[in-house]
């Protein structure tokens, strides 16, 4: 046997092995915060998802317009916000600094719960479009009083869902299977 078949045949192979290893391994430990489920950023205006969607049964897409159109659900415009509090429950010292940032034409500084690599793309517009319910990656956001992050952002479970996405479909959807092509989501 030639010495440089055992480097070809053991080393290498084992060598490839352990560098994939510490990179996965690395990878996941240091994964950041915002990442990763569980993860509710205070906001500077404290919003109760609980009492605007959940008790006073507000549709997600009546804040978040963004979500059937674009790419983006954003975060509502303040007009959005003021269409209900330039007559209710004004006395409050939040909705007090929503109105004084409404007036000085300044947003609000929303820090955001869901946030995905540069490397990843996503469009709200066919999950919302084919009927699939915010509540299916974001969680029961009705009974929350400070969003937090329900599913994590690893890309095995937008694989499950494109795969097999029965369970988040209405009744009667035509839709079989997502895109599973790499370019689908990585561009």
């Amino acid at each position: 046997m030639h010495p440089h078949d055992r480097v070809a045949r053991i080393v290498l192979p084992v060598g490839a092995a352990a560098v994939l290893t510490t990179v996965l391994i690395v990878g996941w430990v240091t994964q950041p915060d915002r990442f990763v489920v569980g993860y509710a950023p205070l906001q500077p205006i404290p919003f109760s998802h609980r009492l605007h969607a959940g008790d006073n049964k507000i549709p997600c897409l009546y804040c978040h317009t963004g979500a059937q159109r674009s790419r983006h659900a954003g975060v509502p415009a303040l007009q959005t916000c003021m269409n209900c509090h330039a007559v209710t429950r004004m006395d409050r010292p939040a909705i007090q600094k929503l109105t004084a940032l409404y007036k000085e034409g300044r947003p609000v500084e929303w820090r955001r719960v869901y946030l995905l690599p540069d490397h990843v793309y996503f469009d709200h517009r066919p999950h919302v479009n084919d009927g699939i319910a915010c509540q299916t990656c974001h969680g029961e956001v009705q009974t929350m009083e400070r969003v937090s992050r329900a599913m994590s952002l690893r890309m095995g479970n937008c694989l499950r869902c494109h795969r097999d996405p029965s369970a988040a479909l209405p009744t009667g959807s035509k839709v079989v299977r997502g895109a599973e092509n790499c370019y689908a989501c990585h561009r």
